[in-house]
């Protein structure tokens, strides 16, 4: 009795091991291969067998399910973090950099989230348990008068996507971060309301995330299509 109580715990850690390994290989796979990447290839790129994976993860939707619950849980947390900060605006920088940093690197992960499959369930997944959280976010801001008052919360997802599309187009990792820092001297709040008034607004939260689930089915069957590890109609980057 006493080793089958010392041999399951060791059981339950390597189960959790495991577990870790097939999510870091299924991100880097799923970034890399898009929508053409199989459990097989998550198999292999984690250096464990088939079986293993498949014991953990029946199909790839459920293992993009396991991904993309460890992306909300990680946005979420940014969030709340940042509505914990005292200075509004300084908890919004951050949570935006943090949250454009993940997918300016995970652009390819992202449009296999919400692109294929459950994608439009994943998106009002992750509306539901941020967005509450945004609004609060931007409406202290702009209480404390650090953020532009005509900004809304529906605007900050599509200034994430085109943060992250610079990473995509240009092939520079990092040069997202000189265009985060443009964007975000835009949303400063300017002494006696001389920010350039706004056009029109992008249409109401849940318009949004259908939009943006539409544009990653779109980009995700794009990336399908193309030759391995490129994106469909992307300029081989210079060297």
């Amino acid at each position: 009795m006493p080793a089958e109580r010392a041999v399951r715990p060791r059981l339950r850690r390597d189960a959790e091991l495991n577990r870790l390994r097939i999510l870091a290989a299924a991100r880097e796979v799923f970034r890399d291969r898009g929508v053409a990447a199989t459990l097989n290839d998550v198999a292999h790129h984690a250096g464990l067998g088939v079986g293993t994976v498949y014991r953990r993860f029946s199909d790839k939707e459920e293992l993009v399910d396991a991904l993309f619950a460890d992306m909300v849980n990680t946005v979420e947390s940014y969030t709340r973090e940042a509505l914990e900060h005292e200075d509004a605006w300084t908890g919004l920088v951050t949570a935006l950099e943090r949250v454009c940093e993940i997918q300016a690197l995970d652009r390819g992960l992202r449009e296999v989230m919400l692109g294929t499959g459950r994608g439009p369930q994943r998106q009002a997944q992750m509306g539901a348990r941020v967005a509450p959280l945004v609004d609060q976010l931007v409406h202290k801001a702009q209480q404390q008068g650090t953020l532009r008052p005509d900004l809304l919360p529906p605007d900050l997802p599509i200034l994430q996507l085109m943060i992250a599309a610079v990473t995509d187009h240009t092939g520079q990792p990092e040069l997202w971060r000189r265009y985060l820092v443009l964007v975000i001297d835009g949303m400063r709040a300017r002494p006696h309301g001389q920010n350039t008034p706004l056009p029109a607004a992008p249409g109401s939260q849940d318009q949004v995330q259908q939009a943006l689930v539409d544009s990653s089915t779109r980009q995700a069957d794009d990336r399908g299509r193309a030759p391995h590890g490129r994106v469909a109609g992307q300029k081989t980057p210079r060297r």
